[in-house]
């Protein structure tokens, strides 16, 4: 019997769900604001039909929490920033369905430079 390979999917969305303790200095992207953003991001995928071809994965920190909420889409390392529904609904509809990129929910470049080059030697 021939084993089928299951399909890896188009899209992995990272939507950071790190929180920080109640009187923390250091910002998070979970907040008791915006707590729901990850949930509001899958309900969105089920109702448009793109579950399967795009995986929405729950992450720790990103590394970059001043510009938080934050997710980054996979491939192409774009990070989006300063998250709110109304953004991800856009970000799904334009970016991950017509893809189109949202320059303008970008994370500035003074915050997500080139990628680090790996010495194999």
């Amino acid at each position: 019997m021939e084993i089928l390979a299951m399909p890896q999917p188009t899209f992995y969305i990272f939507k950071c769900e790190q929180s920080s303790p109640p009187g923390m200095p250091k910002p998070s992207c979970v907040n008791e604001q915006n707590r729901d953003l990850y949930d509001h991001l899958s309900q969105s995928m089920m109702r448009k039909g793109i579950m399967g071809p795009v995986l929405a994965v729950r992450t720790s920190c990103l590394g970059r929490c001043q510009m938080g909420p934050l997710m980054l889409i996979e491939p192409g390392h774009y990070m989006y920033c300063q998250l709110s529904k109304e953004k991800i609904d856009r970000i799904i509809d334009e970016h991950i369905i017509q893809g189109n990129i949202i320059e303008e929910f970008l994370i500035p470049k003074q915050y997500w430079g080139d990628s680090i080059v790996l010495d194999n030697n």
